[in-house]
């Protein structure tokens, strides 16, 4: 049987270069630590920068190269600044896994909170894509971007703006896919649910506060699921590690849940 590469080979980042945005903590955190294992030089950005330099000290241990950047995604002049000082280091792999999801009833939205939204879920990942492909046209590159369940079954009330922007970042996914692939890239998108990370724990400190409707949405959400248990970060971290490797070699355009089983069910 003709294969590829040894199996060492093809699950190995060494030689390679990834930037990941919301690296300080949560699903993030896990990916920088599952690609340093695996051998990647790292650019790590976040707007927490006391929790990337925790993330660079734990990653010490692998003796890979670790860059940190405080960078405030939402600003489109900050996103520009970064990649200039990129110039030289582009990343071969992309995850566009920063995000926000605030709780809030669409008629009290206003315009400031759905630009908020938008710009951290959704324009960050289009102006990241947008640097990526115009510095690695010529030689391709791996981009994994990071939606949510609620972007294919929304299920909790309150995130209308998040919905949309996670819906636009799978429309984002395939339309690149379409038409780069040809150049060279492998775009594919995450689809997690049901993750405890410590964005989902602040929800939970909600429910706690007497918030019948979340409470009522997080019993509804963990009786849906068929694994019947919340996943970790790390095993969406591992799923990011088969996209950026060579495991993932044909996979392109494609959509990867990683929820327990929660769409299917």
């Amino acid at each position: 049987m003709k294969v590829l590469k040894p199996l060492h080979e093809l699950v190995s980042l060494d030689g390679k270069r990834a930037l990941i945005t919301g690296s300080a903590v949560g699903i993030g955190r896990a990916m920088a630590y599952r690609f340093a294992e695996a051998g990647a030089a790292l650019e790590l950005v976040d707007i927490d920068i006391k929790g990337l330099g925790a993330v660079k000290k734990e990653l010490s241990q692998f003796n890979h190269e670790v860059n940190i950047h405080k960078v405030d995604i939402s600003i489109k002049e900050a996103i520009d600044s970064l990649w200039a000082e990129l110039d030289g280091k582009e990343p071969d792999i992309l995850v566009n896994n920063a995000g926000i999801y605030p709780f809030k009833n669409f008629l009290e939205a206003d315009e400031a909170f759905f630009k908020k939204v938008m710009d951290i879920n959704l324009q960050s990942a289009v102006l990241m894509c947008q640097h990526m492909i115009k510095k690695r046209l010529k030689r391709g590159g791996v981009i994994i971007n990071v939606s949510s369940i609620e972007a294919i079954m929304p299920f909790a009330e309150g995130l209308v703006a998040y919905d949309i922007s996670k819906t636009g970042v799978i429309g984002l996914t395939r339309g690149l896919a379409k038409e780069y692939g040809k150049h060279g890239f492998r775009i594919n998108v995450i689809i997690p649910g049901g993750i405890l990370t410590p964005g989902t724990k602040a929800v939970a400190k909600e429910i706690s506060r007497f918030k019948f409707g979340l409470l009522k949405t997080g019993l509804e959400f963990k009786a849906r699921l068929p694994m019947n248990r919340s996943g970790q970060p790390d095993e969406v971290a591992l799923v990011a590690l088969f996209l950026a490797s060579d495991l993932s070699s044909y996979v392109h355009g494609a959509l990867v849940p990683v929820d327990g089983g929660f769409l299917s069910a």
